[in-house]
């Protein structure tokens, strides 16, 4: 392991780990650094780091005097051959199976659904409805419920991306307060 990559992993774990496991990941490692480029890796679901890459690279740019920019490698199991993956137009209906018969009836305990919003590049783009909507575990049932769910069935899968106007929520099943 070069410096900077010694260097990258011991801040991840002092300060920035924390905040992508309450994400939703399950880790975040170092898979390069070259010439003050570090490409990092989220174990469990690279879509909760996503959305704060940008914190993530100004933290590490502020503690690693050495580091001018950071990536993110989707890195996951092994993708099946080619032939077994679904067809482009099939992604969005097998979300929608999965989510019908795996996931809505699990979550309609708590007067929620999930609905697919739409497909692209192989990013599934959900929508959290009812008591899911403004809920303030969303992100952790999107993150450590409806994720890896959805990895497991659908290989050809990407990432999750949540579409939901949580603000528009009427009736959520745990307030923001609450938490």
């Amino acid at each position: 392991m070069s410096d900077l990559a010694a260097e990258v992993t011991a801040a991840l774990g002092r300060s920035i780990l924390p905040s992508v496991i309450a994400r939703g990941a399950t880790g975040l490692r170092v898979v390069a650094a070259e010439d003050g480029v570090v490409t990092l890796a989220a174990d469990g679901s690279p879509g909760a780091v996503l959305p704060i890459l940008g914190r993530i690279e100004a933290q590490l740019r502020a503690a690693v005097p050495g580091v001018a920019a950071v990536r993110l490698a989707v890195v996951g199991p092994s993708r099946p051959e080619a032939g077994d993956l679904p067809e482009a137009g099939d992604l969005p209906e097998a979300a929608r199976a999965v989510l019908d018969a795996e996931i809505n009836p699990a979550i309609a305990a708590h007067r929620g659904r999930v609905s697919v919003a739409g497909v692209a590049g192989g990013w599934i783009r959900v929508r959290l409805e009812g008591g899911c909507q403004g809920c303030s575990l969303a992100e952790v049932t999107l993150r450590q419920g409806i994720e890896p769910v959805l990895r497991a069935r659908l290989p050809a899968m990407t990432g999750l991306v949540d579409v939901t106007e949580h603000e528009a929520g009427t009736e959520p099943f745990f307030s923001p307060e609450k938490r």
